[in-house]
């Protein structure tokens, strides 16, 4: 059966089956394989986005533009002191005026709530760059990253480290459990995932072979993992009083060589970046000054390594997001 995105939202992947994720990932691998070759895909001339950025970034910005211009589209970028929304105006009302004017919108900021309901007025294809609930562009750009060095997605045992409450622990156990991977949450009880969440991707996981499992226990939780996957410890827009207190609780799940052993063989280190693994940020700097630590959620060793795909991970968010852009507004 052929797959037909066109017009769809793109919010969280609990709305795409397996198939459709399958080939928003083959789409991605041919615009890639396109791109490496100097293949125009700018078919997409006389149309253009927005791009609205509650919450600043570096590679959602980025890779929307490149990928936007690549495919001859052009780009209105609204940052966090440019646009009404949810101001002077209503989320409904700059949806229904934005999607008059644009193919397309993209949101990166706070509650999944704002994302949903841009797509709900808007009338044209809504994306989610990031909320505080959902990360989906980042999770595309992750299973295309596995499958170029592990060769397969199904069957893939990943283990996060770190706050999985949030965006990327919810967006990799949805990714996971719908795609056949055996995902893994290590870290203290208290920052495991949501219980219903948790209920929802077990019965994904059912379907497509894979499983859930949260664990406290780093020895057996990462024993022969094929990926590891930490995150920041502290997100944008929480307040800076919660350091002391995951840095005393997470400490523990930081990724370093030991558990880098423990892993697979051929397991590699992920990372939606940024990553505080040395004291070269304003953040890094000012966490060592409070709290003595030179590295927080990985240490330098492990991002440096032979095994840290990161790099690769931070570019095929544009891949991924050209590819999300092209299925929702018609290949």
């Amino acid at each position: 059966m052929a797959i037909n995105l066109k017009g769809r939202n793109f919010l969280t992947l609990k709305d795409f089956t397996h198939e459709e994720i399958e080939y928003l990932l083959e789409l991605a691998a041919d615009v890639k394989d396109k791109k490496k070759k100097g293949v125009p895909v700018n078919k997409y001339q006389g149309r253009n986005i927005a791009l609205i950025f509650e919450k600043t970034s570096t590679r959602t910005r980025c890779s929307f533009e490149v990928a936007a211009n690549d495919m001859g589209m052009g780009v209105t970028y609204l940052e966090p002191l440019s646009s009404q929304i949810g101001k002077k105006e209503s989320i409904a009302d700059t949806a229904r005026v934005l999607g008059r004017m644009y193919d397309g919108i993209e949101y990166r900021g706070f509650g999944q709530d704002i994302v949903e309901e841009l797509a709900r007025y808007a009338g044209v294809p809504v994306w989610n760059g990031l909320t505080n609930e959902y990360h989906p562009t980042q999770m595309l750009a992750d299973l295309l990253t596995i499958r170029e060095h592990l060769g397969r997605i199904k069957g893939v045992k990943m283990v996060y480290m770190g706050d999985a409450r949030y965006n990327m622990g919810n967006s990799l156990m949805v990714a996971c459990s719908k795609m056949g991977l055996h995902f893994t949450a290590c870290t203290s009880k208290e920052y495991f995932p949501d219980a219903k969440l948790v209920e929802q991707c077990n019965e994904y996981a059912k379907e497509s072979g894979g499983s859930v499992t949260l664990t406290e226990d780093v020895q057996s939780g990462t024993k022969d993992a094929d990926v590891i996957y930490t995150d920041v410890w502290v997100s944008m827009g929480e307040p800076d009083e919660v350091w002391e207190e995951r840095i005393k609780k997470l400490s523990p799940y930081q990724v370093n060589k030991k558990v880098m052993d423990n892993a697979a063989k051929d397991a590699i280190f992920m990372h939606c970046l940024p990553a505080f693994h040395n004291l070269e940020t304003k953040i890094g700097k000012e966490v060592y000054e409070k709290f003595g630590m030179k590295e927080l959620e990985v240490t330098d060793e492990v991002f440096e390594s032979g095994q840290s795909v990161v790099f690769d991970e931070a570019e095929n968010r544009m891949h991924t997001i050209k590819a999300v852009m092209m299925a929702t507004l018609g290949v």
